[in-house]
């Protein structure tokens, strides 16, 4: 077993929060594993856990529900970041805060606030940690923690699979990226806040909560994920060498410095396009739509933090 289990602060030390849940993809991993999360939940003192494990993400949802209904006022999530936000979208509104147990491919949400791929420190956050609202937002009924797109975008995550992820981890999604860096333009439609601001040919719309994103790339420069609003872009870049530059400026956090990229902020978007398109929310691919209605939800998820967390 991971002897990291000795870095967890010793019963007296811990503010205890009242009953605690665990929402596992048991498919994931960090660390010793479940057992050692079993370990140092015991030894930080934390009694009669409400243990629940999922083989997908999709059913999580479920799980956390019966979490709340049973008075759960912790929820500890391990997994990746397609099981975060299930769990995210059952628990917005509620106050109930979210532990994150960082175990999945990318755990974007994790890193954008400082929660490290450290199993003891992980739950010792959730134990002791500072909870902070943040805003989600919400597409066509879903919420999302991190980020949500169509077009180039959905077509990234939908082709990423499971099975390729799980070999490549992170470089799933440049091998797909290479694959699709042809993707097609579609007219589309966007208005912010009521007002139109885009009106033409585009590859994809991304809608960001943080400013890290797929594959780790820092698209939104100035994203805040407690700041009422979420960062609208839209790209027209159209073959390899539009990709290919646009990506590099991305990588370089100048995203706004690409003429295939134009990015505003809003609280309520409306996109439509010309033909149907695959979305996605958190990594999690969606059906093909033509018309996305975003908008931001403030302050809507309570989640343990570091005190440290930008």
């Amino acid at each position: 077993m991971n002897t990291s289990a000795t870095a967890v602060p010793p019963p007296e030390t811990v503010t205890r929060p009242g009953r605690v849940a665990v929402v596992a993809h048991r498919r994931k991993n960090l660390g010793g594993g479940l057992d050692e999360l079993r370990a140092i939940l015991a030894a930080a003192g934390v009694e009669d856990v409400l243990w629940y494990e999922v083989s997908k993400s999709r059913k999580a949802r479920k799980k956390v529900s019966k979490a709340l209904k049973k008075d759960a006022e912790l929820v500890f999530v391990w997994g990746g970041d397609g099981m975060v936000q299930r769990c995210a979208d059952t628990l917005a509104g509620t106050g109930t805060p979210m532990a994150i147990l960082p175990a999945g491919t990318a755990n974007l949400l994790a890193a954008n606030v400082n929660i490290p791929e450290n199993l003891a420190e992980a739950v010792r956050i959730g134990l002791c940690g500072r909870r902070r609202r943040l805003d989600l937002g919400r597409l066509n009924g879903e919420h999302f923690a991190v980020m949500a797109g169509a077009g180039f975008d959905g077509d990234l995550i939908r082709e990423a699979d499971r099975e390729l992820k799980g070999r490549l981890g992170r470089l799933a999604y440049v091998w797909t990226g290479l694959r699709h860096v042809r993707g097609e333009l579609a007219h589309t439609r966007i208005r912010v806040d009521g007002v139109t601001w885009f009106d033409g040919e585009a590859s994809c719309v991304l809608f960001g909560n943080v400013g890290t994103i797929t594959g780790g790339i820092p698209a939104f420069d100035d994203a805040r994920p407690d700041d009422g609003c979420l960062e609208v872009g839209v790209s027209t870049a159209s073959g390899a060498i539009d990709w290919a530059r646009a990506l590099g400026r991305m990588a370089v956090g100048r995203s706004t410095d690409s003429p295939f990229i134009r990015i505003t902020r809003g609280r309520r978007v409306t996109v439509r396009l010309d033909v149907p398109r695959t979305y996605e929310l958190d990594g999690g691919a969606r059906a093909a739509t033509r018309k996305l209605k975003v908008r931001s939800v403030p302050g809507a998820l309570t989640v343990c933090c570091p005190e440290s967390a930008a």
